[in-house]
């Protein structure tokens, strides 16, 4: 399975969007250089106030660009960045990903997938009604979060638009993501 970079996105400051870069640098064990989320422990305001000390497993943050066509269809604009992410891709199902899978992007970096983006009230802030078009329920009443899938650098590495992704699925048993 594999796909392409199309856009990269970094902020030192907290702030629900995230400017394009023409590259991002990552570095292991900790996340995006530069970026307010990067460290070995919990950067996300909310989980900071629960527990400080519990390990970063949203140093970087994923979106698959077919969810801005996908929300664009109903009437919202979504463009790189906007939604918060680090990477924004095209032709690869991050949703479907196992848990475990790594990510091996552009010529070095690694990253291991640890869970979904657990959408936020955040996203009704950015357009009114968003977050009910990327979290939702199935047929069976599961819970669906659309809002890309969060990782840990393994390998660190230089990463731009035009990069491809190869994913490396994992032995066992498929594990689905959950929210982390």
């Amino acid at each position: 399975m594999s796909g392409l970079v199309t856009a990269v996105s970094s902020n030192g400051a907290y702030s629900f969007t995230k400017p394009n870069r023409d590259s991002i640098r990552l570095l292991a064990g900790l996340g995006v250089e530069g970026d307010v989320h990067a460290g070995v422990t919990v950067k996300h305001r909310s989980r900071v106030a629960q527990d400080p000390t519990q390990p970063n497993l949203r140093q970087v943050h994923l979106i698959h660009e077919e969810l801005f066509a996908e929300v664009g269809e109903e009437g919202f604009e979504v463009a790189p960045g906007e939604l918060g992410e680090n990477i924004t891709t095209r032709g690869i199902d991050l949703l479907g990903l196992p848990a475990g899978t790594l990510l091996r992007i552009g010529d070095t970096a690694v990253l291991g997938v640890t869970g979904l983006r657990n959408p936020c009230i955040q996203i009704d802030h950015f357009q009114d009604g968003l977050l009910k078009r990327v979290v939702g329920r199935d047929e069976a009443g599961k819970v669906v979060r659309k809002a890309g899938i969060m990782s840990v650098v393994r390998e660190g590495g230089v990463v731009r638009p035009g990069d491809t992704i190869e994913a490396e699925l994992p032995t066992g048993p498929h594990r689905p993501l959950d929210r982390v």
